[in-house]
């Protein structure tokens, strides 16, 4: 069982209770304000409450001891989660990213500090030199995040993406080992 404690928040392993709330955000909740910013353009596939305990229990570590995610709780529930998966197993070529679903624990450091320590999870337990993350051009929040937390901007695909009928950049950026350790 993995539980990091941080500040204002802990990252831990799926439980069914936990995976319960984070059903609730996914696909109950009537906003649905995390959608309009994680991924927009992809349209989520609807799973049944068992179905999504079932992909979330049954998920690949990415190595040994090392989830591909981690629930986000604060205040004895779950807020969000943390997450990667792998684009090239062959270049060691992983993808990062975090979502908080409850909009009460937005712009109040929550993500930050998540993504943070997953982040350094990730290369404490990994052999990885680098870490990515992708997103949208209108997505300044996560390009905030990712940026505060020392990630470079490393491709912009013009016009790559189609939220609300307008066009915008896909946003790739990403961090290397030697550079997360010298912050």
């Amino acid at each position: 069982m993995i539980e990091l404690a941080g500040k204002k928040m802990t990252l831990t392993n799926a439980t069914e209770e936990l995976l319960d709330e984070l059903y609730y955000w996914r696909f109950e909740n009537p906003q649905q304000e995390a959608k309009k910013w994680n991924g927009p353009y992809i349209p989520e596939v609807w799973l049944s409450r068992d179905q999504h305990r079932k992909m979330w229990l049954e998920e690949k570590d990415i190595s040994m001891g090392v989830p591909a995610s981690l629930v986000i709780t604060a205040d004895g529930k779950a807020i969000g989660y943390v997450g990667a998966y792998w684009v090239d197993k062959n270049t060691n070529w992983l993808e990062t990213g975090v979502v908080i679903y409850d909009t009460d624990y937005w712009s109040g450091g929550y993500g930050s500090e998540a993504y943070r320590m997953w982040i350094d999870f990730l290369f404490a337990n990994t052999d990885l030199h680098r870490l990515g993350m992708s997103t949208w051009s209108g997505n300044e929040r996560m390009m905030s995040v990712a940026k505060r937390l020392g990630m470079s901007e490393e491709a912009r695909i013009r016009k790559a993406r189609i939220v609300d009928g307008q066009l915008y950049d896909a946003i790739k950026m990403g961090i290397l080992r030697e550079e997360w350790e010298v912050q």
